[in-house]
């Protein structure tokens, strides 16, 4: 029976990363393969990051798994906190509710926000200015 729940939690893990597209590095933390090229991803409420996984159960859980994929750019240990939550600003039918968060790493002389959008999927990559943990 020990050897059947380590098993199923990597089973339920993959399957349930399938609705946004993405792969675990470890349990904890996407895989991300791309590094995006327009300053504004993340950082804006207009483009925000879109982990998805809302529907699942598993939104809060997957914000953190891109988090903990992120590094400062000399590969710095990075620290979130979560802020709350923001609307995207939109009409009645494109608003969208946004987590905000406040990232700080060693070095950092101003601490920076970054936006995830749990209710939308999309392929993932690293923002402007941050690096791989695990590259």
């Amino acid at each position: 029976m020990k050897n059947i729940i380590p098993i199923l939690f990597f089973i339920l893990s993959i399957t349930s990363c399938s609705s946004s597209k993405t792969v675990l590095y470890d349990n904890d933390t996407f895989k991300i393969e791309e590094f995006s090229t327009d300053a504004s991803y993340g950082y804006s409420i207009k483009n925000p990051i879109k982990v998805g996984g809302a529907k699942e159960g598993i939104g809060p859980l997957n914000e953190r798994r891109f988090l903990n994929a992120l590094a400062g750019p000399n590969g710095e240990n990075v620290i979130y906190e979560r802020l709350g939550s923001v609307s995207n600003g939109g009409n009645e039918f494109t608003r969208v509710i946004l987590d905000k968060y406040k990232i700080t790493y060693d070095g950092l002389e101003e601490d920076i926000i970054l936006y995830i959008n749990m209710y939308k999927s999309d392929k993932l990559k690293v923002p402007v200015g941050f690096k791989l943990k695990y590259e």
